[in-house]
């Protein structure tokens, strides 16, 4: 990894054109991306799409996809799992990427790209199994279900998992038979670019998928709204997705289809702990679910809950893990906590932190000392005594903050659980089997995890996804994921025919 750093560092700086069919265009204007450990570093200038390269990028996925559409699945999942292999090969490299470009420590960076792996194989098998048609015949009957890809989709990914996400949206579209315009985030645009030089390495073809950087309020709303779109695969904020959803729900003039949104966005997960947890691994679990990367994870801990007897006891133990926490550049491994993206989000940080202030006990806020001239810092921030119903407890805050709820009992705890606009992830410290089986019913999430950290989750063993308003319900690294990227079809043949018509070469020439 040593190496791998060292071998990046000295490619910093360098421009990114769009790909668009296969060519490398240039469009007069840059997105600058900075390392957030260092906001003085340039890690690359990427060439900012506009609405004219829009039309670009999906007329050529549109004219690609007849020909990919036709290509057979096993060839298609080949090429998923050659993409997979050259991963391998580059893994310290993207490693690198995303250790300078988005802050992610080594051990996260690596999680992310292995996660991406994962996604190559497990997709590309997926692919296969669905493929085989199926169908219930009858005497007399044929029928045959088979699914088909949609046509062009987009795929608008976050920075938080700059490789895996993008990856994960952008293969499960192609191996399904659908070309695909990719919108990699500004903030990790760098990483999108050398993602696209391995899909390019692995074999996809010109216009089979095309990179489209650009500012997302610029570019998102004419990529939503084409009408040669079928599919539109979102994660980020609720906020863009729930425009997204509406957008995309509008029929515009030439379009003949209805439009498939696939989204994920996010939640306020919460960890409950009852009173006979074993307080140790609570406070790893918390700790680590919270504060892992900075807080910068959809699935990570926002609110802890904790029963009233062992209220004290877990607030005290939990400041004092938080406080040995080491905060500093992500390119250190002993840091624990690197940077925030960028210095928009320190600074919506910050200033729900002094909100919360107003409305909960402080107990714990580290500072940064130099670092805070140096890049986007913030140190991990834990409030007790949170009110259930403020925003504190309520809004998604996306950085190392943590609110500590007390619950009188386990119903009161599930309630609190249960009573947000969002339902992704949830965690229980527990050693009662009854209480286990009950939050296993009760606490309402896309994935429950009891007695561990709730951050983590791996392709097909805990396939990943919310609802409510945490997104729409499939999940990703699942047996489902893909059928949303396809239609199925159904052929029903009558085999009572009466004689056959010969093929037209019998018939033709010389005749009785």
């Amino acid at each position: 990894m040593a190496e791998g750093m060292q071998q990046v560092w000295r490619r910093l700086g360098a421009l990114y054109p769009l790909v668009i069919e296969g060519r490398r265009i240039e469009t007069g204007g840059w997105i600058e991306s900075v390392n957030p450990s260092h906001k003085g570093q340039l890690v690359g200038r990427v060439a900012a799409g506009r609405v004219e390269q829009v039309k670009s990028a999906v007329s050529a996925a549109k004219k690609a996809f007849p020909a990919w559409r036709d290509t057979g699945v096993e060839e298609r999942a080949k090429l998923l799992l050659r993409l997979a292999e050259i991963l391998r090969r580059r893994r310290f490299e993207f490693m690198a990427w995303e250790v300078y470009e988005t802050g992610k420590q080594w051990r996260e960076a690596d999680g992310d790209v292995a996660e991406a792996i994962d996604y190559c194989e497990y997709y590309a098998r997926e692919a296969v199994r669905l493929s085989r048609p199926w169908g219930r015949n009858v005497p007399g009957e044929e029928n045959v279900n088979v699914w088909e890809p949609r046509g062009v989709a987009v795929v608008i990914a976050p920075w938080n998992f700059p490789l895996a996400i993008l990856l994960g949206m952008t293969t499960a579209a192609l191996v399904c038979g659908n070309t695909v315009v990719m919108k990699p985030a500004e903030q990790s645009a760098v990483v999108g670019a050398k993602f696209m030089e391995a899909l390019e390495q692995a074999g996809f073809g010109p216009g089979v998928v095309n990179l489209l950087n650009g500012v997302g309020e610029e570019i998102g709303p004419a990529l939503v709204g084409h009408p040669d779109v079928a599919v539109v695969a979102f994660t980020g904020s609720r906020a863009v997705g729930l425009a997204i959803q509406k957008a995309a729900a509008e029929v515009v003039y030439g379009q003949e289809h209805l439009k498939r949104v696939i989204t994920e966005l996010g939640g306020k997960n919460a960890v409950i702990v009852d009173e006979d947890a074993d307080l140790d691994e609570a406070v790893h679990g918390v700790v680590a679910s919270a504060f892992g990367y900075a807080g910068q994870k959809c699935s990570a801990c926002s609110r802890v809950i904790v029963l009233s007897a062992i209220y004290d006891a877990f607030v005290n133990r939990l400041v004092e893990a938080t406080k040995s926490l080491k905060v500093g550049p992500a390119e250190e491994p002993g840091n624990f906590v690197g940077p925030v993206i960028d210095g928009d989000a320190q600074k919506n940080i910050m200033g729900a932190i002094e909100r919360g202030k107003q409305k909960a006990r402080f107990v714990y806020g580290g500072g940064v000392g130099a670092l805070a001239e140096e890049g986007f810092y913030i140190a991990p921030h834990v409030f007790a005594d949170v009110p259930a119903d403020s925003a504190l407890a309520q809004e998604e805050i996306f950085g190392p903050v943590l609110s500590v709820i007390r619950a009188k009992n386990l119903d009161d705890a599930l309630g609190i659980a249960n009573g947000t606009k969002y339902a992704l992830t949830g965690g229980l410290f527990s050693r009662s089997p009854s209480t286990i089986e009950r939050v296993r019913r009760e606490f309402r999430v896309g994935n429950l995890y009891i007695n561990r950290k709730i951050t983590g989750a791996l392709v097909e063993r805990q396939p990943f996804g919310g609802f409510k308003l945490s997104g729409v319900g499939t999940k990703a690294g699942g047996p489902e994921y893909l059928q949303q990227f396809m239609w199925p079809r159904t052929v029903t043949e009558n085999t009572l025919r009466r004689g056959f018509t010969p093929p037209e070469e019998e018939t033709s020439g010389g005749g009785i």
